[in-house]
């Protein structure tokens, strides 16, 4: 399949047909790394980016406290 590169602002763009891009599950917005490998443009689906509040929604102390057991404290660690 071929497809024309056209001037996008100052840069260059091609659009992706619409079934290569259901075959890669590319849709509006998906972030994608762009490389140069051996005179071939590499288009790869980017890893997912993850953020901290996401990741520890619904953490509390003492969830953390039921997921590990250190004992009892002991000396500077007694907090009252």
């Amino acid at each position: 399949m071929f497809a024309r590169v056209a001037k996008w602002g100052n840069s260059l763009g091609i659009r992706v047909p619409r079934d290569i891009a259901a075959r890669l599950g590319l849709s509006e917005g998906t972030r994608v790394d762009i490389t140069a490998e051996d005179g071939r443009i590499v288009i790869v689906a980017a890893r997912p980016r993850f953020n901290l509040d996401d990741l520890l929604v619904g953490m509390t102390p003492e969830a953390m406290s039921d997921a590990f057991d250190w004992g009892p404290d002991k000396g500077r660690e007694i907090v009252e």
